[in-house]
Order: structure tokens, then sequence, then C-alpha cells
């Protein structure tokens, strides 16, 4: 991955990287803007026999591909079960105070999802499925699916059945760069592409669904039936990276070898109605449907300047100083922490956190990166 092996690039070389990225505004090597992502192209329904499926390949040639499969499959009882009907893990009497004040029936059943009724596996090329790497992103992945609960509630049929939701990711080419947001974009695109056939049945029946594929329904549906509430869409995640002042969104490999800090922010969109989208708007500004982000989830990501170089002997790196040896050269520390002119060195200690909230403010800023992303995937034709 990426960010867990040292390009053999020389001092000199990531020393003028670091400081043409450290310009205002910052001259990146494939001459994109900070917040420009590398161009890409995306397709829906490419793999037959499946719910939904989506491949996206970026302009450097990495290329991934997800699969979604759903089957039936019956919910256990559960141990917080009252009178027969679900609840959920802390419900008590102060919830059922707060339904009846809501006029709600007490205890009502209600949709609850299971974040085990998603199963997420990353394939890499070169990477076992259990290696370390492909585990931290599946985990990303899912974190940022399942943060709000609200997407495990789409799988719901029934207290006694729900869908179980099989996502296969695969990176089909070789890591040309860190492929949190490939698999990102990929994924999101997938499920919106998914759908779901058509319940017949009705309460806690055995599910039966219309065998007319034409008549099945998409997971995230296209349409508000609910003119007051936002649209729902998967989330996405981005990198994003600081070199100095400057935020760089969709870093290369090169550009992460001299990041100071870098972070994988994950968001999801609901789309405002009209009317709530225009309160804040002008008189003769065109009303347009506005969009909704909530932050999901923040992941720190080491860069390789973050990581001791491979080769580097005990005894002279700075890094093992807490160990009081015989062996360690006096005059290590010294050298590995004084400035040099023309030579980049790796950041010590960690990132300011007025600078991390910024990172994380301009991915919500309406309009900004994030927008334009999601306009981009919207523009996807759905298979």
């Amino acid at each position: 991955m990426s960010t867990t092996q040292h390009l053999l690039l020389s001092p000199a070389e990531l020393a003028y990287l670091h400081s043409t990225l450290s310009l205002v505004p910052p001259i990146r090597p494939d001459s994109r803007s900070p917040t420009q992502f590398r161009p890409l192209t995306a397709e829906t329904g490419i793999l037959p026999g499946t719910n939904g499926s989506a491949r996206v390949c970026f302009a450097d040639g990495t290329e991934a591909m997800v699969g979604v499969k759903a089957e039936v499959e019956k919910t256990p009882p559960s141990p917080y079960a009252q009178d027969g009907k679900r609840r959920r893990k802390g419900d008590s009497k102060q919830d059922d105070a707060d339904e009846a004040e809501q006029g709600q029936e007490i205890g009502s059943d209600e949709a609850v999802g299971e974040a085990d009724w998603v199963e997420m596996s990353v394939e890499i090329p070169g990477y076992r499925d259990d290696d370390s790497s492909t585990v931290f992103l599946a985990t990303m992945l899912s974190e940022a699916l399942l943060a709000d609960g609200e997407f495990a509630k789409k799988l719901w049929i029934n207290r006694r059945f729900h869908w179980k939701l099989y996502l296969d990711i695969i990176l089909i080419s070789p890591p040309l760069s860190y492929p949190l947001p490939l698999l990102s974009l990929t994924t999101h695109l997938a499920l919106l592409s998914t759908r779901l056939p058509r319940l017949k049945s009705e309460l806690d029946e055995d599910p039966m669904f219309d065998d007319d594929w034409a008549a099945s329904t998409f997971l995230y549906p296209r349409q508000r039936s609910n003119p007051s509430k936002a649209l729902s869409r998967p989330p996405i995640t981005l990198l994003v990276m600081a070199v100095g002042n400057n935020i760089i969104f969709d870093p290369s490999k090169e550009e992460l070898a001299v990041a100071d800090s870098a972070l994988a922010v994950s968001v999801s969109e609901g789309k405002l109605p009209q009317e709530t989208a225009g309160e804040h708007m002008d008189v003769d500004e065109e009303a347009k449907p506005g969009r909704s982000l909530r932050l999901l989830s923040v992941r720190t990501i080491d860069p390789p300047s973050r990581l001791t170089p491979p080769g580097v002997p005990n005894s002279v790196n700075a890094s093992a100083w807490g160990q009081d040896t015989p062996t360690k050269n006096p005059d290590a520390r010294t050298v590995e922490t004084e400035d040099v002119a023309g030579v980049w060195k790796a950041p010590r200690g960690g990132a300011k956190s007025a600078l991390l909230s910024t990172m994380v403010q301009t991915v919500l800023d309406r309009g900004g990166v994030a927008d334009e992303v999601l306009d981009a995937l919207e523009g996807v034709e759905l298979g």
C-alpha cells in the first residue's frame, strides 16, 4: 500500500516536492488544483447475477469493481424482545415515556437493523485477505456505511426476516496510490444501483417476492416518498492531506510521501427539500435543491513520511532513543534533528488540531469538494 511503502525518491527530490506543495497556491506534480480530483470513468450494472455492481477507473490506471449480493436471512430472536416485540438494546421505561409523549404506541414495532447484516470484503492484488492493510480498508468502509444506523434499517423486512448484504470489493489493478477514495466511490455507485425484489407478503409472514425484476425497487430510492424528508445516499470517503497550511484533496503517492498529515473523512448526504434549500437565498438568486452533508467518521492515515525508513539501524534511529543502550551513536540525534538547507526531513510530533479541524470543515463546506464529487456521481447512469 502506498501509505506504508517508501518511494524511491532522493532527499533532494522530496525537498523539491515539499517546497512546491508548500507554495500558495501549491504546485502539484500533475498540475491539478488543490481541490481537483483525478479524472475518472464509471459505469454500473456490469456484473450479471448481482443485485448491484459498479466499476470505476482513475486516469492513472487504478481500477476497482464492486459487486453487491443480497439474500434473505432469518432474524434470530432478540434478547431484548418484550411481549413478542423486537426492542433495541438500551430501551427502557424512559423510552416508553418518550414514545407516549410523541403519540406513538408504546413498544411500537419499528425497523431495527444490525451491523452483522452487512458483510464486506476487500481484495487487493499482492495482499492476503487477512493482511492488515485490507482489513483496515474494509473496516473504514463499513464504519462509514453503518455509522448512522440508517443503512441497516433498509435491510429490515419484518420482525422475523431481513436482507443479508454481501459487498465484494476488488481492486483490479495494483495500488498505484492509496485506494481508499477509489474503493469508496465504487462502493457508493454499486449501492446506488442495488435493487431488491418487491415484497408481496405482509406483516410477519414468510417473505414472498415479485418475480418480475422490472418491479424491483432501488435500495436507495431515486425520489422522495415523503417531501418533508431528505433523500439519503451512501457515504463517500475522501482523502485529504496537509502540507504546511495548504490542504490538498485526492493526493497521489508522491504527494503523500511529503505530507505533514493525512485524513480519511467520511460524509453522507441528503438532498434538502426545495423550500428548505431556498430559505437563506437572495430573492434574485435562483432556488436550487440543497444538499445536507453529515460527518460520519474521521480517521488519521499515516503517510510514508511518518514511518521509519527500512534499513535504518536502531543506533541511529532517533525514534528509538527512549532506550538507553551504550551502542547508540551520541551524534545520531543531532544529525537527524538538525535542519540542512535543501534537504527535507519528515515532520515530528502530531498535527495541530486547528489544521485538522480546517481540513474536515473544507470537506463539509457547501459547494465544496464533497458536493462536486457527489454531483459527478449523480451523473452516472444506473444500470
